[in-house]
């Protein structure tokens, strides 16, 4: 078989490896927050994680936050103004995590998944992780159900689809998103990035969206990252060829491409201080879509949606 999974228990956690046989090729899943800890392939006769993760599942469970490193981000990514927003008749206020005031990344980054199903053969393989996200935080009375999915393909190919499903009796507003943040080695200035985008959303002092779109295209071919900083997001162009987003760093040969479905049309990207990896985030929404609604999808009972993305690390 030229594709396996293993799991492994520790305690309410569950480590989860996929692994492809044939070339070394492994991904490894936290149960805790459903989070991509590790992807590493051989380039160059080296094994290369590009995934900015944590040392243990034990540091994980103790540092998510504030830099929430590949923890799913829902029922909304980015930030919700002052934690406030209105649904129907309802206002709300959020409290689980605030940065400066306002809501930030979601509810369910430190969530406990369940492992539902797991398979390899010749081909892939995955595993499915499920949480209930059942109507106890302050501020989101809703009932949903979330399961991520990860999938090891050939080729160095990592997919990620999340599927919410609303358990209520109500309508439920729903976004999408992750937060892994990548590295190639060396620091994020030797990089040389592309993304498909016209447009950027233009965000006041607090980066939330003021309603604008601004013209954008500075990326639009391969360039030199520098010392260029981002804490924005872009609209993705789907008329372009895919990927949508490429990281390269030419000194070692090797690039990390992003294959966003349109269920992702935007695309956040941070860098942190230290300049040692770079945070390309796919999200359903635009930050704040509690309350300006852009991209934010509401969910009639029993109704699903699906988010999927993929990469590819190749060698040049």
């Amino acid at each position: 078989m030229a594709f396996e999974v293993t799991l492994s228990s520790f305690g309410q956690h569950t480590i989860i490896l996929l692994k492809d046989l044939s070339t070394s090729t492994f991904a490894e899943v936290y149960s805790f927050g459903a989070l991509l800890n590790n992807f590493t392939s051989n380039h160059q006769g080296t094994a290369l994680n590009v995934i900015d993760g944590f040392s243990s599942l034990a540091e994980a469970t103790e540092k998510v936050a504030p830099f929430f490193k590949s923890a799913k981000l829902s029922p909304y990514p980015c930030r919700v103004k002052n934690a406030k927003y209105t649904f129907g008749e309802s206002s709300y206020v959020l409290t689980k995590y605030s940065s400066h005031g306002h809501a930030i990344h979601g509810l369910i980054y430190n969530a406990v998944f369940t492992v539902t199903e797991s398979f390899a053969d010749e081909s892939w393989s995955y595993v499915k992780l499920r949480y209930v996200y059942d109507n106890d935080l302050e501020g989101f009375p809703f009932r949903y159900n979330c399961e991520v999915c990860y999938t090891l393909s050939a080729g160095n190919a990592l997919s990620i689809s999340t599927t919410v499903t609303n358990l209520d009796k109500k309508l439920m507003p729903i976004a999408d998103g992750w937060h892994p943040y990548f590295s190639l080695n060396d620091p994020i200035d030797k990089y040389q990035v592309e993304f498909q985008s016209k447009e950027m959303l233009e965000f006041d002092d607090n980066v939330i969206p003021t309603g604008k779109f601004i013209p954008y295209e500075e990326f639009g071919s391969l360039r030199n990252f520098g010392t260029t900083s981002f804490d924005n997001c872009f609209t993705l162009n789907f008329a372009e060829c895919q990927p949508m987003c490429v990281i390269r760093n030419p000194e070692r040969k090797v690039q990390i491409e992003f294959h966003p479905s349109p269920s992702y049309p935007y695309l956040q990207i941070y860098t942190p201080e230290h300049r040692k990896s770079i945070a390309i985030e796919n999200v359903s929404a635009a930050p704040d879509a509690f309350n300006n609604g852009i991209g934010l999808k509401v969910l009639e009972p029993v109704e699903s949606a699906s988010f999927t993305t993929k990469f590819i690390v190749k060698s040049l």
